[in-house]
């Protein structure tokens, strides 16, 4: 029988005053801990006092109305159609911004600075908020969600496309910049075949994340499966509140298994 070795990786603390400072620092931990759980109102006796209301409506929802499936196949779509061009715009937007956004690329400090803060910016409203302010300005329907998701997107794939680029091998721009490459060209020949498998593997990543975000953004008239679910909600007919969640949960177990095959075939081609 074959014996596993484990070995404890981190350093102990050496003498009594690390000692102390490890004691301190969960003390201070477990106090956080307990003053955010204070804040947030944690309780499992309000929980166990809430379990007969949620096994009522889970009972409300049972059997699902699957005579509504057909009708709702064009929502579906349009949540998918919603999900790829918030995808798409993200991604356009992103990339230019990523390169001015990389330490290594952006020699200028001050619009280093305004692009990343800007970054930061558009990651840190929510998709819902977003789409409200859109909803405002062009009305109900599937496109204030694009634009909601490709605001947002920006934001997130923005500050990853340009930490992968800072992480990069400089050697390979240095080279170009000897030879007196333009910035397209030691971008285009230096940078992009060392980031383009990664970046995929994150767009991936972000169509699943932005498929889910869709369902959502209904709820608010952005279209799609959302507002489906919220209408039936509203006129409780909890039944068919049931088969809107099977529809979304099964698009979005579809979606994660395809981007998880592409990425595992793009990392491997890349690997070969």
């Amino acid at each position: 029988m074959q014996r596993s070795n484990y070995t404890w990786t981190l350093d102990l603390p050496q003498g009594s005053r690390g000692w102390l400072g490890t004691g301190a620092v969960v003390l201070a931990v477990v106090l956080v801990l307990h003053w955010s759980a204070t804040g947030a109102q944690l309780s499992l006796g309000k929980l166990a006092a809430g379990l007969p209301q949620i096994g009522d409506f889970l009972g409300r929802t049972m059997p699902p109305d699957f005579s509504i499936l057909p009708r709702l196949l064009a929502p579906a779509l349009e949540t998918v159609q919603i999900a790829i061009w918030g995808t798409l715009l993200g991604v356009l937007l992103a990339i230019p911004l990523s390169f001015l956004a990389a330490r290594n690329l952006t020699r200028n400090r001050l619009l280093y600075g305004a692009t990343r803060q800007f970054l930061n910016l558009t990651r840190s409203i929510n998709e819902l908020i977003l789409a409200l302010v859109f909803v405002s300005a062009v009305g109900l329907g599937p496109f204030p969600g694009v634009l909601a998701l490709a605001l947002h997107g920006l934001g997130m794939l923005g500050k990853f496309f340009a930490e992968s680029i800072e992480e990069i091998d400089q050697g390979p721009i240095e080279a170009l910049q000897a030879t007196g490459a333009r910035p397209l060209q030691v971008i285009v020949f230096g940078v992009l075949p060392q980031v383009i498998t990664a970046w995929i593997a994150v767009v991936l990543y972000r169509f699943e994340v932005n498929l889910r975000s869709a369902t959502v953004l209904g709820m608010v008239g952005a279209g799609g499966l959302g507002f489906e679910l919220v209408s039936s909600l509203k006129l409780f007919k909890y039944q068919e509140t049931a088969t809107c969640i099977i529809v979304i949960t099964l698009m979005v177990i579809i979606a994660d298994t395809a981007s998880s095959r592409l990425r595992n075939a793009i990392q491997r081609g890349a690997s070969h």
